[in-house]
């Protein structure tokens, strides 16, 4: 008889605690609960007419293939439609630098499995996305992060960062970013950083693994190239690129897709070979019918003009609700989904989570989104699934609850 598992397991899993925001949400069953914790997209916005109409064609046409095991690297149909929808953002790619994914979340888990030994380093934002994190703490890395600043990464920390680590013996196996609009921050990385990343990446052979979740939804301004296509028209082969269909399609399909250079993206398909065999077909032909024949940019035209009346009504208030003498303060996002929340030291916001359940409101803490040292006195605010009334409301509840903290910390 087993009386002890935790001593079976892989060290690998022995002290892997899985992704802890998700275990938040399971606290937040009460309806009367407004979350501004997840990341989840506007029903509003899902193509739910569309989908019907052309999941009953492909079922008619193709129940058969759709019902069968399918291609390990992904449907023909995706892989060439990815090809136009990167065309369209200035990047040049066949099939042999794609690999579909079952998720962004599944692209990452790929990308550490690829690069990552136990102790190996990976360079990051402070903070940065939580999903990542945990994808590559499954391989027991080092985490090795740097304060990200108002205008994205600190690229010259990075290059301190790089060379106090190459002289310890640990040379960095990455560095990843997300330059669009970041989760959490919201901040968006200069044209003059990406290229300055670019420069550091070529000068000490360090890959760049760029997340793209959020490029698509931007509100105000005009876009930035991706460190992808600035480093493809410098002649580069440097950079992995990391996109999903979550935000912008639905993300229930769970589709995403990695590009890179060939070797790159033959090893990661060999490692869905290990992992999941292949993606539905039926979501991987939903997915390029919405690229091809669901006129996917009116949609992401109607997306960005409702998310950014959200985003307006949730500033607004945030101004209104959060004077100066609270000595709370925010970003203002120009796209994505999230903003940053930060309050005086000495609150931490793990602990006012349970509290602001209490004034039925919820949001993500922020030291999850650390890979080390987390910050205590953040948090991370979603703006994109509550209605507008709902925003208002949420935001008024969370200065009640941060306003009791803070007249009970004197």
């Amino acid at each position: 008889m087993i009386t002890e598992w935790q001593g079976m397991f892989s060290d690998n899993i022995r002290e892997y605690g899985g992704y802890s925001i998700g275990k938040l949400f399971a606290l937040l069953n009460d309806p009367s609960i407004i979350s501004l914790a997840g990341g989840l997209p506007s029903p509003d916005m899902f193509l739910k007419h569309e989908m019907r109409l052309v999941s009953s064609r492909v079922l008619e046409e193709d129940i058969e293939k759709v019902m069968q095991y399918t291609a390990i690297k992904g449907e023909n149909w995706l892989l060439d439609a990815i090809e136009g929808f990167l065309a369209r953002d200035g990047i040049s790619v066949a099939r042999e630098n794609i690999v579909v994914t079952s998720s962004g979340q599944h692209g990452l888990d790929l990308t550490g499995r690829l690069f990552l030994n136990a102790g190996d380093t990976v360079l990051l934002d402070r903070p940065t996305f939580a999903g990542a994190i945990v994808a590559f703490q499954m391989q027991r890395p080092i985490f090795a992060g740097v304060d990200i600043q108002e205008d994205g990464s600190d690229v010259d920390g990075f290059r301190e960062s790089v060379i106090r680590l190459e002289k310890e013996g640990r040379k960095p196996k990455f560095i990843y970013v997300v330059p669009d609009f970041q989760n959490p921050s919201g901040i968006t990385m200069s044209l003059d950083k990406r290229n300055a990343l670019i420069d550091l990446s070529e000068e000490f052979g360090i890959p760049i693994v760029e997340d793209s979740p959020y490029r698509d939804l931007r509100y105000y301004g005009e876009p930035i190239p991706s460190i992808y296509s600035l480093a493809q028209k410098r002649g580069l082969d440097n950079v992995i690129g990391l996109y999903t269909f979550s935000k912008l399609f639905c993300p229930g399909l769970r589709v995403g897709f990695n590009i890179g250079p060939p070797d790159v993206i033959e090893n990661l398909t060999n490692i869905k070979e290990g992992n999941v065999l292949n993606t539905p077909k039926f979501n991987q032909d939903m997915c390029a019918a919405f690229l091809t024949e669901m006129g996917m940019e009116e949609h992401l035209v109607r997306c960005r003009d409702y998310y950014r009346e959200k985003l307006e009504v949730f500033l607004g208030t945030i101004e209104r609700c959060f004077p100066k003498e609270m000595g709370v303060t925010w970003t203002k996002p120009r796209g994505g989904l999230f903003l940053w929340m930060t309050l005086p030291e000495g609150i931490d916001t793990h602990e006012l989570f349970y509290e602001a359940i209490k004034f039925k409101v919820a949001f993500v803490p922020g030291d999850v989104f650390y890979g080390e040292n987390p910050g205590r006195n953040h948090m991370r605010i979603n703006f994109s699934f509550a209605s507008k009334e709902q925003l208002a409301t949420a935001v008024e509840r969370l200065s009640d609850c941060i306003r009791d903290r803070l007249s009970r910390s004197g």
